[in-house]
């Protein structure tokens, strides 16, 4: 196929002409920015690192599998790899029958966490002294006490750099917030603080918060550990690309329409975007302080679905976020068992109406579709409603103010634009500020799509549905253009979880076919993501769906995640 459009084409609702000031930027804002970026690299342990095979940009060419290279060539030891290869569930009855002390834990995460970031990119502050002091403290208690000071005692645990964080920077992606350094944690930190887990890695997200990649003025782009010519998604960009290269036993991002899913299906690994309220969001930066249309969420990223069983329960069970913050319902996470395949109905949507899936989606969708009806599943094929006004609607919530945080956050200090910031800017109806009658009236819109879907749940008697994550793989770095699949379940507020196939993409299969290549698109929003995908550029992504059950059946979801991912097979600790 031959590129016959540009993005360029769609930014016509923004004339971005009141966010960048060079002169200022690089007088007063960029020496604080090199000062960052170099206590980042001092931050690292030469220790825990290794000589790269290639430059980073020549493997970055090469397309080159960083997951593949750490067990062939044996960068951590057998322990370090016995330790960081059990899962999380695993690992704390290991440390709580002490078998296994923290400190050791630590040390065999920390070591694979440098090597995912030097890999990948993925760190946005690495703080390696004072985890490995958490970790003794940890050792400490439980010696003189006999017991773990909670569920994630002694659990590695990375965080997505926008969470407050108390005493360091927390820049959430603006430059102009590289002054900001919090008096206290945000109330999630806090709480896993308390539970037991050891920090030790902040990961990187994009500017603006409001890409499904990684691109910011502070460290760049973040990649695909599978493939390092790829982006490793976003907003939760670093933590897709940490937790699927093994270096953090759980990871926490946040979702608002995609980013928790974008980077778990991009980079290797699961991702849960919880229903709104479940855990709590307050302490950070963003840009939606007030915007209660599409809130977003915090949910966790982790290699196996009872580990992100294992970080919802503890979280809301023993953590209580609706103690520390107004805003959380106090709703107990339920112990559900999961379910037998033969007993689900299982809606599936192969085609969005807005944006065709590529092969290797294409590919993934059948194989899982096929071992799901011979588990005794049964199977609707869905072709979801008013996904163009849901996708129209969601994009005009994001920047119904008129984009005045975002230009607030961003002029502040000047600092370039990304690409896909441009983009994003552009949303909905961009610089227009709505009044609020017009935000109500889209509030009522979204309430209708909520109903409408909720009733096809109820009258179809549908489980769960199936669906792309996104319509290709993991993209190439700034180009990453449609979020219909993922933003669809923000809008409606539906918890989802995006699962690991044990697939990859294939070059020698996943290709178009001659039918596929005189496709008539239905937009230009189609054509910009579809004419971006050739075989020979994707080879060995991740291929990733998502599975979406009814608003607060959370538990119903990772449960049947459970039962999916186990007759498919999938192992992310055995390789």
């Amino acid at each position: 196929m031959t590129v016959s459009i540009n993005y360029e084409t769609f930014l016509t609702k923004d004339p971005l002409d009141n966010y960048e000031d060079e002169a200022k930027y690089t007088k007063e804002w960029l020496p604080k920015v090199e000062k960052y970026r170099k206590d980042l690299a001092d931050a690292i342990p030469k220790e825990y690192t290794t000589q790269l095979p290639q430059p980073i940009d020549q493997l970055i060419h090469d397309q080159f599998n960083a997951v593949d290279y750490l067990y062939k060539e044996k960068l951590l030891t057998p322990e370090e790899f016995a330790i960081t290869d059990l899962s999380t569930v695993d690992l704390v009855g290991k440390i709580a029958s002490g078998e296994l002390t923290s400190v050791e834990v630590f040390k065999a995460y920390a070591h694979r966490a440098i090597l995912a970031h030097q890999f990948t990119n993925c760190a946005q502050q690495i703080f390696i002294d004072e985890g490995l002091k958490q970790a003794e403290e940890r050792d400490a208690y439980f010696k003189k006490h006999g017991k773990t000071v909670g569920p994630l005692h002694g659990v590695p645990i990375s965080l997505k750099e926008q969470m407050n964080y108390a005493g360091k920077i927390t820049h959430g992606g603006y430059v102009s917030k590289i002054v900001h350094i919090p008096e206290n944690h945000g109330v999630s930190t806090g709480i896993l603080e308390k539970l037991g887990a050891v920090f030790y890695v902040r990961t990187s997200q994009p500017q603006t918060l409001m890409h499904l990649d990684s691109g910011n003025s502070f460290t760049g782009f973040s990649k695909c550990p599978f493939n390092l010519l790829l982006s490793s998604g976003g907003s939760s960009s670093g933590e897709g690309s940490i937790v699927g290269f093994g270096g953090s036993a759980i990871g926490v991002g946040s979702d608002i329409g995609g980013s928790i899913r974008a980077p778990a299906a991009y980079s290797g690994c699961h991702g849960f975007r919880p229903t709104t309220r479940r855990i709590s969001t307050k302490g950070g930066i963003s840009s939606g302080a007030g915007q209660e249309s599409v809130p977003a969420v915090v949910g966790p990223l982790a290699r196996s679905i009872e580990d992100l069983d294992l970080w919802m329960k503890a979280y809301i069970n023993e953590g209580k976020p609706w103690e520390h913050d107004a805003w959380a319902i106090p709703l107990p996470w339920r112990e559900v068992g999961a379910p037998k395949i033969s007993d689900l109905t299982i809606a599936v949507i192969r085609d969005d109406g807005l944006v065709r899936v590529t092969p290797p989606i294409r590919r993934g969708l059948d194989e899982v579709v096929n071992k799901l009806k011979q588990a005794g599943a049964k199977i609707i094929e869905f072709d979801p409603p008013n996904t163009k006004l849901a996708y129209d609607t969601v994009n005009k919530l994001y920047d119904c103010d008129g984009n005045y945080m975002q230009r607030k956050l961003l002029a502040e200090s000047g600092e370039p634009l990304q690409k896909l910031t441009k983009w994003n800017l552009n949303y909905g109806d961009g610089a227009k500020e709505y009044t609020v009658s017009e935000n109500r009236k889209l509030n009522v819109i979204r309430d209708q799509l909520r109903d409408e879907y909720n009733q096809y749940f109820i009258e179809n008697k549908v489980d769960f549905i199936l669906s792309p994550t996104y319509n290709n793989v993991a993209p190439h770095s700034a180009e990453v253009y449609n979020w219909s699949y993922t933003a669809l379940w923000n809008i409606l507020d539906l918890p989802t979880l995006a699962f690991q196939t044990g697939l990859y993409q294939d070059p020698t299969i996943d290709k178009w076919t001659e039918e596929e290549l005189n496709y008539k698109y239905r937009s230009p929003l189609e054509q910009l993501e579809n004419e971006n995908y050739h075989e020979e550029q994707f080879i060995g992504a991740p291929i990733a769906l998502q599975l979406t059950g009814r608003r607060y059946f959370d538990e119903e979801v990772v449960a049947a995640g459970k039962s999916i991912v186990d007759i498919l097979g999938v192992d992310l600790f055995k390789h």
